[in-house]
């Protein structure tokens, strides 16, 4: 399966459905106005110029006339080029008599194209357009016969020029203006029609957090309807087959209370003869009485969540000291030898309101869960950090990876890294379910990170900062 990987350094672009819509509505906006500029230019171009030209050729033949004329009288070259009526900016050159006449300096034989001079030699009218000094002109030359004369006369072309490059600015400003404006009706499009998936993506993630009450809205639209109804089968599947598991956690729990008190009481019995029985029954006997307690713990644990789940756990809140609960649970707890005990000291004189025997019973959990699979806890620490207590219980083990920080505080999960202790005792795979059901009845949070150093794993239980006097 191939991954995508980030390249440091390049910004990372989110390509959602939503960002492809917008993108295609602007680029399609800007396709199809960027054609319709395009047409409008060219068409405006070529009839402007048509334009320009047809009366630029009139004025030519009229002023040629002119010179004609004046040829015919034998009046002098320049004498005639001076009684030429020329339009503003245009000039004129002249080979008659075997010698090159112009009414300016700028404009000479060597700036008029060598093809337009040769049609022109042959009896034939022309024009070409050229660019003379950076400055673009119409050139049009005529033969005039009977004199034998070659007439050539330059108008400039600046002007027109100018109003095609406005017309071609304009034009592309407009296309642009259009394709952000087609970006953002494709924007308000994709959210219109996107809001109905976002909307169930925002109920799929209320479900997955674990509120089954939630659904969707059926609409009118023949096309989302269906999703929505399908939708909201599902989370009534899940609700049904959910609430069917958890009754039948409870009444196999309850059905094996009795029967399990049987078997201890009657364990607690053999063991005040255990002193009697046979050296090979010794240790079988001990196992069975592990075994047996191991079965209680379990039941009551999978009594306890079954309340939980049906609301019907009440926290009995009394003011406590945090600092002196946590050296008792400590030292009272397996493994914890070798631990070490850090108490803020505004903690030492503050009494806060928590259920006791719920935050014992965390407590216990965490230390029970380093002894049996990290290798016993390091430290305990208690302090308050923004406004809330907290409670950190570091283990020796080798850690926690991130991928699986989530899911141990899910029900019989059991973390691929965790190694049980070698003397049997495992767990059930609910301490930890336990830990984070309690913490939440109390309205904190639990989690897990890593240890000082980085080594280990510290789990990590925050409570509301409530004291006796509400402050």
């Amino acid at each position: 399966m191939m991954v995508p990987v980030r390249i440091p350094g390049r910004w990372h672009v989110p390509r959602g459905l939503r960002f492809r819509v917008t993108v295609a509505f602007a680029l399609g906006s800007l396709a199809l106005a960027a054609a319709l500029a395009g047409g409008v230019y060219l068409a405006a171009r070529h009839e402007l110029l048509s334009q320009r030209e047809r009366v630029l050729v009139e004025q030519s033949f009229v002023d040629a006339r002119v010179v004609r004329d004046g040829l015919d009288r034998r009046q002098g070259v320049p004498d005639i080029l001076g009684t030429v009526d020329r339009a503003p900016g245009s000039n004129v050159v002249l080979r008659t008599q075997g010698r090159w006449f112009g009414t300016s300096v700028a404009l000479g034989p060597e700036n008029l194209p060598r093809p337009l001079i040769g049609a022109v030699r042959e009896g034939q009218p022309a024009r070409q357009r050229v660019t003379v000094a950076g400055r673009p002109h119409l050139v049009v030359g005529l033969p005039l016969a009977g004199v034998n004369t070659l007439y050539f006369q330059a108008f400039p072309l600046e002007e027109l020029d100018r109003t095609l490059r406005t017309l071609r600015n304009a034009l592309a400003g407009g296309a642009i203006a259009t394709a952000f404006v087609g970006g953002l009706l494709g924007l308000w499009v994709s959210g219109r029609v996107l809001r109905p998936l976002s909307q169930t993506t925002a109920a799929a993630e209320r479900v997955a957090g674990g509120d089954l009450r939630t659904r969707v809205e059926v609409t009118d639209d023949p096309d989302l309807a269906p999703l929505a109804q399908s939708f909201n089968r599902m989370v009534d599947a899940v609700e049904q087959r959910i609430a069917r598991e958890r009754r039948l956690t409870s009444d196999v729990s309850h059905e094996l209370r009795s029967p399990v008190a049987a078997l201890q009481a009657a364990v607690r019995m053999m063991e005040r003869r255990a002193g009697s029985l046979p050296a090979e029954l010794s240790e079988p006997f001990a196992m069975l009485c592990s075994q047996v307690d191991r079965l209680r713990v379990l039941i009551e644990d999978l009594l306890e969540l079954a309340r939980a789940d049906a609301g019907a756990e009440h926290l009995h809140l009394e003011p406590v000291r945090l600092d002196s609960l946590v050296e008792r649970v400590v030292a009272e707890g397996p493994g914890t030898e070798r631990c070490r005990l850090e108490v803020d000291p505004v903690m030492r004189t503050t009494a806060l309101l928590v259920d006791p025997r719920r935050i014992e019973r965390v407590l216990m959990n965490l230390i029970d869960n380093a002894h049996a699979y990290a290798g016993g806890a390091r430290a305990v620490r208690v302090r308050t950090v923004g406004g809330m207590a907290r409670i950190e219980v570091e283990d020796r083990g080798p850690g926690i990876p991130a991928a699986e920080r989530d899911q141990i505080f899910q029900r019989f999960y059991r973390g691929h890294t965790a190694t049980p202790r070698s003397d049997g005792g495992g767990g059930s795979g609910l301490g930890l379910a336990l830990v984070a059901e309690q913490v939440r009845l109390h309205g904190g949070r639990v989690w897990v990170e890593d240890g000082e150093h980085r080594r280990g794993a510290c789990f990590v239980v925050t409570l509301p900062w409530r004291t006796p006097g509400g402050s």
